[in-house]
């Protein structure tokens, strides 16, 4: 079933979207996420808006039928519905978003990108080298805090041209963490958005 999506790859966003015209809506649904991720970023834990209308004569789904069908049409894949509730129709899951948090794994030790272990092959980064020198990482990770114009880190062509590239980084750890092969440093910041 084709979804119609601004997305020009299959993502979440068209698994979703999919998932709701099965439930056979009044109108074509257009699920808006709270952020995108590029291509090989994985989302955990995101909240996401859609308006959707049954057909004439039919009551409006609950917050569980909608939870329930959504994750019933969803069965196939790695994506499920965690919850779901009526929200005021001025709720838009990306631009009503307080802060954003994200994780950064990286897997030390790898000599080739085949001896990631099989659950970690699309969910960390193998960079080549020696060891990191942790300690200069969190002391750079300081100048990252605070306010700043993120405006060099951003697409020219993405929609994000119509807002603010300013960012307020509210806090960033550098910890490294057992893993199966090697040493994983889990690199976390928290975004509050301005």
């Amino acid at each position: 079933m084709e979804t119609k999506s601004d997305q020009a790859l299959v993502g979440v966003q068209n698994y979703l979207e999919e998932a709701a015209q099965r439930l056979k809506p009044n109108s074509p649904i257009k699920f808006c996420i709270s952020s995108r991720t590029d291509t090989g970023v994985h989302g955990l834990a995101n909240a996401a808006h859609l308006d959707i209308q049954r057909a004439p004569g039919k009551a409006p789904f609950t917050a569980q039928q909608l939870l329930q069908g959504l994750n019933y049409h969803l069965r196939a894949e790695p994506i499920r519905i965690l919850s779901a509730q009526r929200v005021s129709s001025s709720f838009h899951a990306r631009f009503c978003a307080l802060s954003r948090t994200y994780i950064y794994r990286l897997l030390l030790g790898c000599a080739h990108h085949s001896q990631i272990p099989v659950f970690d092959r699309d969910l960390c980064w193998a960079p080549p080298g020696g060891p990191l020198d942790i300690g200069a990482m969190r002391e750079g990770a300081q100048f990252l805090l605070g306010t700043h114009d993120f405006s060099t880190f951003r697409s020219l062509n993405s929609e994000s041209s119509q807002q603010s590239p300013v960012r307020t980084v509210l806090e960033l750890q550098i910890r490294p963490a057992p893993g199966a092969l090697a040493q994983h440093y889990l690199h976390s910041f928290e975004e509050k958005t301005s």
